[in-house]
């Protein structure tokens, strides 16, 4: 018998035929300065960007991230890679409202100051070692070092616009939770 849910109160045990091939897209972050979290996701987290949209009616523009295994797969016409983006698994969405780049004193809500709300989003790294090294070699912020708190092997870092990221080797937590 193969895996196909953990059971809790308010899990539907058998999901609808109609929800079968829905994937979780993507997540959205608002940013204050598109060029410098591009820098901290593309360069920092090794993210590639797979397609940038602009709507000028409504000043913003969408900037559509993945991990560089699943960007290499990406299309080259940018319709198709538009279409394909909205097709993948675990993209990130980074949107900037034009403007808020200059403003000295704007910025977003992290989710984690109160009220509290949006908590984080996570990434999951083959070494958590020398993840926390190139970290450290790029002076990252943290939130909490693997080796701080009652959770071990498990950081917490800060993006520019102060989101956290949950970063995690799968591995070392096999034991994680009960």
């Amino acid at each position: 018998m193969s895996f196909n849910s953990e059971l809790q109160p308010g899990v539907c045990e058998h999901p609808a035929h109609a929800s079968l091939g829905f994937v979780l897209n993507h997540s959205m972050l608002r940013v204050k300065d598109p060029a410098v979290s591009l820098d901290f996701y593309s360069r920092v987290m090794g993210m590639r960007l797979l397609r940038k949209l602009d709507f000028p009616e409504m000043s913003f523009s969408l900037y559509f991230l993945a991990v560089a295994e699943s960007a290499s797969q990406a299309p080259e016409d940018p319709g198709e890679r538009t279409a394909w983006t909205f097709s993948q698994a675990g993209i990130l969405e980074l949107t900037h409202n034009w403007g808020t780049e200059s403003k000295a004193d704007f910025k977003y809500h992290d989710g984690n100051a109160q009220p509290q709300g949006f908590g984080h989003i996570c990434f999951s790294v083959p070494d958590l070692d020398a993840a926390i090294q190139w970290f450290d070699d790029n002076q990252v912020v943290y939130v909490k070092r693997p080796e701080q708190g009652k959770m071990k092997d498990v950081a917490f870092i800060k993006d520019p616009d102060g989101y956290w990221i949950e970063i995690v080797e799968p591995g070392r937590l096999k034991k994680l939770g009960v």
